[in-house]
């Protein structure tokens, strides 16, 4: 009863906040010199989404004829979904699992947020599984205190599907539940002995625990990714290159879902053409004023995307010979 009446409510105000933001667009939000303003939501001030939201902002203010776009701090993903769907944010990004639940009202979502729409893929959002030396492969997870991410989270989402293609539960391990830092903290101090964190590859935090650490980098192998890619298409394979952590000498193969671009439907076409544009027509730009910049290419700005496209997007992205 509690589910229905809380899928009902939200419901409500995804209908609700829908109207609402068709009736500002016809307004017009505008800013001086009859650009719109538009909010980015992104992530925490200390993460990737953050900073990269700032410099999309940039390129696409001076790119992009009649937008104003400031990014904002966010609790990431599963927030930026709401905020979307509430027409609070006009741009988001967030990871293509998240959209895809959102979207469907599957997982970590009681409702279908159905005006949700894509932009474009970015870059890999690599599930790296962080275990201490002696655990080599999934199977010795086993019986090993595991962290597989905040309750609720896209993490604990990607650690629950590539266990349960692996033929493992939650009743396997001994499961905590625990956000990255957390984990990063409680692997140093013994306490669990494995953790799954969804990010970009090298990540800062676990190039820091190799300072005073061994680990390992536990592989996810082509059959399980196969498995896995076949129920959950958002998902892609991926190799972290040997050497990219200190101690981990060989590649290491693994799964990857993709950072992405979103905005919601009411959105205009032009707009979002004009911003998908601005984004790819300046890539060089992108890469010389953020790392992330250099991973976003035009060929692999459909991948993993399992909602439809904005109109916007998807008449740019079929001038551009990448979608049909």
């Amino acid at each position: 009863m509690k589910r229905n009446s809380k899928l009902a409510l939200l419901l409500v105000l995804v209908m609700l906040a829908t109207v609402f933001v068709a009736c500002n667009k016809q307004e017009g939000s505008t800013a001086e010199g009859g650009s719109q303003n538009m909010i980015m939501a992104t992530g925490g001030t200390t993460g990737t989404y953050y900073s990269l939201g700032g410099t999309l902002a940039q390129l696409m203010n001076s790119n992009a004829e009649g937008v104003n776009i400031t990014a904002q701090s966010t609790g990431a993903s599963v927030e930026n979904c709401r905020l979307l769907a509430t027409g609070e944010a006009e741009l988001a990004l967030l990871q293509n699992d998240v959209l895809d639940y959102a979207y469907s009202g599957t997982e970590l979502f009681d409702a279908k947020i159905e005006n949700l729409r894509a932009v474009a893929s970015l870059y890999p959002e690599v599930i790296q599984i962080v275990g201490t030396e002696d655990i080599k492969t999934l199977e010795d997870l086993k019986g090993k205190k595991v962290s597989v991410g905040a309750a609720g989270s896209g993490t604990e989402a990607n650690a629950r599907q590539i266990l349960n293609a692996a033929g493992i539960t939650y009743d396997d391990i001994q499961k905590f539940d625990l956000s990255f830092s957390e984990s990063a903290d409680a692997f140093k101090d013994g306490q669990i002995d494995a953790f799954f964190v969804t990010a970009g590859v090298p990540n800062a935090s676990i190039q820091d625990i190799t300072a005073q650490h061994k680990i390992s980098i536990i592989e996810v192998g082509s059959d399980i990714a196969a498995d896995l890619i076949a129920n959950y298409p958002f998902y892609i394979e991926f190799n972290i290159p040997g050497g990219t952590y200190p101690g981990v000498d060989e590649d290491v193969n693994t799964v990857a879902v993709l950072a992405v671009l979103a905005t919601n439907a009411e959105e205009s076409e032009d707009t979002i053409y004009n911003i998908t544009k601005a984004l790819y027509e300046n890539l060089e730009d992108l890469a010389n004023s953020h790392a992330k910049g250099k991973e976003i290419v035009l060929e692999k700005s459909a991948d993993g995307i399992s909602i439809p496209f904005h109109p916007g997007a998807e008449k740019y992205l079929k001038e551009a010979g990448v979608i049909k």
